[in-house]
């Protein structure tokens, strides 16, 4: 039988690689984006590379009560894996950063994910089988001075993640949380969009990992029902970086490669 998956944030970046491998695996693919040009272009892409059916569901996830309009959205669909992916960052001191833009990140990043997680979680409970990948970050490990909101944020998925994946041990159903490092996508582009990036003279450069290596990276992960997936041994070493120094010590270290790299 066909199995479904629905993908957040599907329209590029990691969420479109996301659905390449799905489809590749044989599943029906629901997508949700705001971005309705680029989800049409990539649902012609799938379905002429793959004998699967895509749906496409344009949505703002950043908007109050969004999941509840999704999964009425659905009519009855089977959910198999529902990938969390939808995200942006915003850069800048808390005091001037904008309270929208803010409010935004939080809904679509905690109360979204959260609710739409809950509201597909009731079915796959029901049947004792499906899967749940929630894409977090390697700041969900330490504070972060100039993304604030973004970091706390990105804690808050991985401990959520953690939390109802131990809740659900012998049931059939398996939560895994992506923490990727860098990686290339558009999220980097809009970030740095905020900041003037003239002088890159003195930049911390970190090697940025593909989107589509990531994805392979956390798809894999979620195939075998592994909790926390961080890709890269860098990375794995910043994730333990609270092991060796103060969390003081390591907002100071995530404050400076931020200063250096978008200049206020």
């Amino acid at each position: 039988m066909t199995k479904t998956a629905l993908i957040t944030g599907a329209a590029s970046g990691l969420g479109y690689e996301f659905s390449k491998l799905l489809a590749s695996d044989g599943h029906n693919l629901i997508l949700i984006d705001i971005d309705e040009a680029n989800l049409k272009k990539v649902k012609s892409d799938l379905e002429k590379s793959f004998n699967i059916l895509v749906k496409l569901l344009v949505k703002d996830l950043s908007q109050p009560n969004i999941a509840a309009e999704v999964k009425e959205a659905l009519e009855g669909e089977v959910i198999d894996v529902l990938i969390n992916n939808a995200g942006f960052g915003l850069f800048g001191s808390f005091h001037n950063t904008d309270w929208k833009r803010e409010l935004d990140m939080l809904h679509l990043h905690i109360i979204t994910s959260t609710h739409l997680t809950k509201l597909i979680l009731d079915d796959m409970v029901c049947r004792n089988s499906g899967k749940i990948l929630n894409i977090s970050s390697l700041a969900a490990f330490q504070p972060g001075p100039l993304m604030a909101i973004y970091y706390a944020s990105k804690s808050y998925l991985l401990s959520f993640s953690e939390a109802i994946s131990n809740e659900l041990k012998g049931t059939g159903i398996t939560v895994t949380v992506l923490c990727p490092g860098p990686t290339k996508t558009s999220f980097q582009q809009v970030v740095s969009e905020q900041a003037s990036n003239d002088d890159s003279k003195n930049k911390i450069e970190f090697n940025m990992a593909s989107s589509a290596e990531v994805a392979a990276y956390g798809y894999n992960a979620m195939k075998k029902g592994k909790t926390v997936a961080i890709p890269g041994i860098l990375n794995k070493f910043l994730a333990s970086l609270h092991r060796f120094v103060t969390r003081g010590a390591a907002a100071n270290i995530v404050r400076n490669i931020q200063e250096k790299n978008r200049p206020e």
